[in-house]
């Protein structure tokens, strides 16, 4: 019987069990309480930026930042369509459009000269995205967000922790987005937050994420009246899973340390397989390998799929053109031609990565990759 190797597995520990026992066990303050200020202040800390707001999810929380910006029905924002679909769909969620620029070669994210291309008189923001785990372009997308006055939102949701030359990823767009995901680099199950410099950004976020109440007092703690100044949502992320979230962020650097030693592991071996490239390492980026992507010769993809699949190991293509998925091309309408994209997608394997997996299951992966690099 072929053993399973799942594609990810949530790093956890007694330390997040007994916090979160703890949460339920008080009996009280379940959706509002101290442990989501708590996370926040961790999350702030760890990332450099003055605050930070948590959601109950990265989709919700990139749907928010987009509303506290203003960005609204006529207003366009440039995303890759090498993405998770919450990239794409956010804009959409406040009436604007998401306009499709291509990706470069090296990591994987938003080229700036096709940036430059796709920007008009209509847009109003950039959403580059760090793809799985790696620092993106930024620092010449910002370039091009401040030459033409647009708004830079960083899409971290699979970052947490990256850098580039020591400054963290989320620390040079307007704001960022950061993802806790089951398969994310820390987990809360679902979760997720904005960091962000902006104090008046920061105040519409906590709004935006309660029903537009305005938070100087516990709701369900208190008999004073509320105030609602703005329309909002039920965004919140609750008391119990933020104790989640604290727990988790205590352990980050060690999880951190222990995805990269099995990506060092699978460079290693991976480097020396025909027909296989492994992530391309950048020497100014510190990669968190939330994925652990591979490029493939595109006639090879599926067979490799399908090989691996059979010996008990799991793999993903991450991601699908999100222009050639069926709402984007045939109901919303979209005819674009993004060659990179389009190739970089035939190409693309991700293996099964988590900070547990042992050395022989790591083997093993390897092993087979390299036989169905002989057959295929």
């Amino acid at each position: 019987m072929p053993r399973k190797i799942p594609l990810f597995k949530i790093y956890w520990d007694e330390d997040d069990i007994k916090l979160t026992e703890n949460a339920i066990k008080k009996g009280m303050n379940w959706a509002i309480g101290a442990n989501v200020e708590k996370f926040e202040e961790k999350i702030s800390n760890f990332i450099g930026t003055k605050y930070s707001v948590v959601f109950n999810s990265g989709t919700s929380a990139l749907h928010s930042v987009l509303l506290a910006y203003g960005i609204s029905e006529g207003d366009e924002v440039i995303v890759p369509s090498f993405t998770f679909i919450a990239t794409a769909n956010a804009p959409l969620f406040v009436g604007a459009k998401s306009v499709f620029a291509d990706i470069e070669e090296e990591k994987l994210g938003l080229d700036p000269e096709d940036v430059k291309e796709k920007i008009t008189k209509k847009t109003k923001a950039i959403i580059p995205v760090h793809y799985g785990g790696c620092p993106s372009k930024i620092k010449e997308l910002k370039k091009v967000a401040e030459d033409h006055n647009l708004i830079l939102i960083e899409d971290a949701a699979e970052s947490f922790g990256a850098k580039i030359n020591n400054q963290n990823i989320g620390t040079f767009g307007d704001s960022a987005m950061f993802s806790f995901c089951q398969n994310k680099i820390i987990s809360t199950g679902e979760g997720g937050a904005i960091t962000t410099d902006s104090k008046e950004t920061y105040e519409r976020l906590k709004l935006i994420r309660s029903h537009g109440r305005s938070e100087d007092q516990n709701y369900f703690q208190s008999s004073a009246p509320s105030d609602y100044v703005t329309l909002g949502y039920n965004f919140r992320m609750s008391n119990i899973i933020a104790a989640l979230g604290v727990s988790q962020l205590k352990k980050i650097d060690m999880i951190i340390n222990m995805r990269r030693r099995v990506a060092g592991i699978l460079n290693e071996k991976i480097s020396k397989i025909d027909n296989v490239r492994p992530p391309i390492q950048s020497k100014d980026s510190f990669h968190v390998y939330q994925l652990y992507t591979i490029r493939t010769h595109p006639s090879m993809q599926d067979s490799l799929i399908n090989y691996l699949n059979e010996k008990g190991i799991m793999s993903k293509i991450y991601f699908e053109p999100i222009h050639q998925t069926h709402y984007y091309k045939n109901v919303l309408g979209y005819d674009v031609k993004l060659p990179v994209t389009e190739r970089v997608s035939k190409e693309v394997l991700s293996l099964p990565i988590y900070p547990t997996i042992s050395d022989k299951d790591i083997g093993y992966i390897c092993e087979n990759i390299k036989k169905c690099s002989g057959e295929c």
